[in-house]
């Protein structure tokens, strides 16, 4: 199957897949380009079948196009728009419990040598196209889908841990690898992003010495564990704002800000827009 003949197979069966969900994909079109949008995505590949996105982070952007997967494999904090339009893509979650019941069957026989961070552009090979053409095939709620749609969902997983570029995800197939320990690190860090973490403490969780926690963090998500705690607070404060339901001063306080200014100045450094500007253009549209 070709990028094409995926792109209209998504056309016809698109109203079934509105709805972003664990075990069927999420058809998405747009007819014009897009501002930039400050959001956590969680491990997930996204496909792109028409137009161009952007996704950056601290370290890196990354621009994928037609024929391109867009690899995330762990929870990341990015900044992402649409640039060519009309854009249409493929999105689906990754499942890590499916990534990881590979490995006994696996092992040994994986890709070697290969690693990268948890943001990454892949080509589409025939197989993904195949596989992936087969799952939107499916009809939600059919005993078809219902029987098949799991074993086409672990085919998939199995397709993008032994392709080429996908590094990020094998290295999750273990539960003692750097890049699973790191995921853990990052489950504790979202849920008390709020609050005050120590380096210390957060390594411990990753069972990992200090100096070697840092470096695998930011070798697998180009920042550091404390600028990604930071990188959360300010995309949950955009989001407050832009839901035009509290003050700069509630948002800031909200995510951990204990002093407004500063809040105000890593606000506009990260956005390139105050915090009360952003509240002002979001109340005025809405």
């Amino acid at each position: 199957m070709t990028t094409a003949e995926l792109l209209r197979l998504s056309i016809e069966r698109a109203s079934y897949f509105e709805v972003y969900s664990r075990t069927a994909p999420l058809i998405l079109f747009e007819d014009e380009p897009t501002s930039i949008e400050a959001t956590v995505y969680e491990p997930v590949i996204c496909l792109i079948l028409q137009g161009a996105k952007e996704v950056a982070n601290r370290s890196e952007r990354v621009r994928v196009g037609r024929g391109d997967f867009l690899v995330v494999s762990h929870d990341m904090p990015l900044l992402a728009r649409i640039t060519e339009a009309p854009y249409a893509a493929i999105i689906l979650p990754v499942d890590l419990a499916t990534i990881r019941s590979l490995f006994e069957c696996l092992g040994d026989r994986l890709p070697q040598g290969e690693s990268g961070p948890a943001l990454r552009a892949m080509p589409a090979d025939g197989a993904l196209l195949e596989t992936l053409g087969r799952l939107v095939s499916l009809t939600p709620g059919t005993p078809e889908a219902d029987v098949l749609g799991p074993l086409i969902l672990k085919e998939l997983h199995f397709r993008l841990v032994t392709a080429r570029g996908g590094g990020s995800l094998r290295q999750l197939l273990s539960p003692t690898s750097h890049a699973s320990k790191v995921a853990r690190a990052i489950g504790v860090i979202r849920q008390n992003y709020a609050h005050s973490l120590r380096l210390h403490d957060l390594a411990r969780t990753a069972g990992m010495g200090q100096s070697s926690f840092h470096a695998h963090f930011k070798a697998v998500t180009g920042t550091t564990p404390l600028q990604y705690q930071k990188d959360l607070r300010l995309t949950e404060a955009k989001r407050l704002l832009q839901s035009g339901e509290t003050s700069v001063t509630q948002a800031g306080l909200a995510v951990g800000y204990e002093s407004g200014p500063q809040f105000s100045r890593d606000y506009a450094r990260k956005f390139n827009v105050s915090p009360r500007q952003d509240l002002l253009r979001h109340g005025a549209a809405a």
